[in-house]
């Protein structure tokens, strides 16, 4: 066996462990991950895996580090190995993996590298004075997931990139409503400060979880823009192929599903969990199958 030939059988192996890795995080950390690959063609279903993979280890380094000076540096040596995923040049397992399905597919590096801003803004920026300042978060830090999928079945039209982008950010906001009191452990308020001011709440309010009228009614108003940007954007599901469509049925009704939750608690997210149940999930599969059934009608 040659030099190169030993290189290339080394890669391979950094590559396998990789995709192997790939699927072991996926679905360590998404209980309902193999339920949803069910319905993902076979031919991508290891690249949703290597995809999901890095963006999940990413918001870890960000999320669960105690010391956020070394978090970025980590993150920042990740947008290095990105760059390298381009030419193969990597021996990371996790990047040699993900640069294969980025290779493969021809992926815009871009919402990669979008996805790395958004997690070194976690460490650094902990609260967002407007609702522009929050939008501008999540269109790096959940519209390139979406943007990434549709480019992964091919399709690279900016009208539904602009529909993916009301879901994806719909879908974060769905998650940052029911966390209010996990973030507020971690010092963050996704929370407008204009919305506060707006609603006359303050952050020693959510601190102390008093759930008065005035933060139902903030909780209400937040709950309804996010559930005004997934009907915004129901209209892809028309427009895309049907397993896809059936995908993005399912992820938008467990959206949908999540706002219910919250308003099933009248809105006090400071002392109760909308946390979806089993038989919340069961019926937001139930109902996304039959709106996706519908569609095709």
């Amino acid at each position: 066996m040659n030099n190169a030939q030993a290189h290339d059988d080394v890669a391979d192996d950094v590559a396998v462990h990789g995709a192997l890795r790939a699927v072991e995080i996926a679905r360590g950390h998404y209980e309902n991950f193999s339920i949803a690959a069910f319905f993902i063609p076979k031919r991508l279903r290891q690249d949703i895996f290597n995809i999901y993979a890095f963006s999940r280890s990413a918001d870890d380094i960000a999320d669960l580090s105690n010391d956020d000076e070394d978090a970025e540096r980590i993150l920042n040596e990740w947008d290095v190995l990105l760059d390298q995923t381009k030419t193969n040049n990597v021996d990371h397992p996790l990047f040699r993996a993900l640069g294969d399905t980025i290779r493969r597919h021809n992926l815009s590096m871009e919402q990669f590298h979008r996805l790395l801003k958004a997690f070194r803004l976690d460490l650094k920026q902990k609260r967002w004075e407007t609702w522009a300042d929050l939008r501008s978060y999540t269109a790096c830090s959940a519209d390139p997931v979406g943007r990434i999928i549709l480019e992964l079945f091919g399709y690279r039209n900016p009208d539904f990139f602009a529909l993916s982008d009301k879901i994806c950010t719909a879908l974060q906001l769905a998650n940052h409503w029911q966390d209010v009191s996990e973030d507020w452990n971690r010092g963050r308020i996704y929370i407008p400060q204009e919305d506060l001011k707006k609603f006359d709440v303050t952050e020693e309010e959510i601190g102390c979880r008093s759930c008065s009228d005035r933060f139902k009614k903030l909780m209400t108003f937040e709950v309804d823009r996010a559930r005004g940007l997934f009907l915004e954007g129901l209209s892809l599901l028309n427009k895309v192929e049907r397993l896809l469509s059936l995908q993005l049925a399912l992820y938008w009704s467990g959206g949908m599903a999540a706002l219910d939750a919250i308003e099933r608690i009248d809105y006090d997210v400071l002392n109760h969990s909308a946390k979806l149940t089993k038989v919340d999930k069961c019926e937001a599969v139930l109902k996304g199958t039959f709106r996706w059934v519908r569609s095709s009608v």
